[in-house]
């Protein structure tokens, strides 16, 4: 927590954001995996935010990830007899990702992140010149 308020707005947002490329990132490494069960199949993972008062200021809002939920789709039902996994009738279980709309996802959070480093970076700025203008 510091003095000024902009540095915790923006490092909780862009804490926030490093769990979404996180997330998408599973997400993406594990598109191609089967199981042989349903149950066994990668879920995609999703991270859920809200608001939170920054130093106990209602109107300073920052960001906080207050769960990472497993996606709810039915995993897509493949026909693959020869498949090592596949189960008795030659089915396996492949997750229920989108690789495209991961990656515009990944895009988002990529922008998200970086543009809170430009807040970042300009409010320390502004204080080091600040700082300076008594010398």
């Amino acid at each position: 927590m510091s003095n000024l308020p902009i540095f915790d707005v923006a490092g909780s947002a862009m804490q926030a954001q490093a769990v979404r490329l996180n997330t998408v990132a599973s997400n993406l490494a594990n598109a191609n995996t089967v199981a042989g069960t349903p149950e066994g199949a990668y879920r995609a993972k999703q991270p859920v935010f809200r608001a939170e008062a920054v130093q106990g200021d209602p109107t300073l809002a920052g960001v906080q990830v207050t769960e990472v939920r497993d996606n709810a789709a039915a995993p897509v039902k493949r026909y693959e007899p020869g498949h090592p996994l596949a189960d008795a009738q030659g089915y396996v279980y492949a997750p229920d990702v989108d690789p495209v709309a991961q990656m515009v996802d990944m895009i988002s959070a990529s922008r998200s992140y970086q543009a809170n480093v430009e807040v970042f970076n300009s409010a320390k700025e502004l204080a080091v010149a600040t700082l300076n203008m008594g010398r």
